[in-house]
């Protein structure tokens, strides 16, 4: 009898352990999946409308395209934002140079230089439909 409770006790020890092991394994993975999994720190907007692809007349050749401009006062400028809504926030103070007009196939593609806390950029403003209000298309870090 002793010798049978002694075999059940030890079978029972080696599937807690065996249990245990595979259980250490699996919070190892996920802990490790965790880690090397990379979470996006913005949100990614699938209908951004893309900047043009040549530069507009005016643009420096070496500007650099971004999609989001963070200016040193805090505020920011991102594609899609509406001429009206940049004008209240920036103003015409921050506004340099002249600003270009072209042709675009919605009506006109407007170019506009600004500096701002020592942040010199370009922003290019065109209608995304026919008769809508100009929005931002691109933005140029010079």
């Amino acid at each position: 009898m002793e010798a049978g409770r002694v075999r059940v006790t030890s079978m029972l020890e080696w599937a807690v352990a065996a249990f245990l092991i595979l259980a250490a394994l699996a919070i190892g993975s996920i802990v490790t999946r965790e880690f090397r999994t990379v979470a996006a720190a913005t949100r990614i907007i699938s209908d951004e409308v893309p900047a043009p692809l040549l530069p507009p007349a005016g643009v420096p050749p070496r500007a650099v395209s971004v999609p989001v401009l963070i200016l040193p006062s805090g505020e920011d400028v991102r594609v899609g934002e509406s001429l009206t809504q940049i004008a209240a926030r920036l103003g015409r103070e921050a506004e340099v140079g002249t600003e270009s007009v072209e042709r675009a196939p919605n009506g006109e593609r407007v170019t506009r230089f600004y500096e701002q806390g020592g942040t010199r950029f370009v922003l290019v403003f065109e209608p995304f439909e026919r008769d809508a209000e100009p929005r931002v298309a691109a933005i140029y870090l010079q």
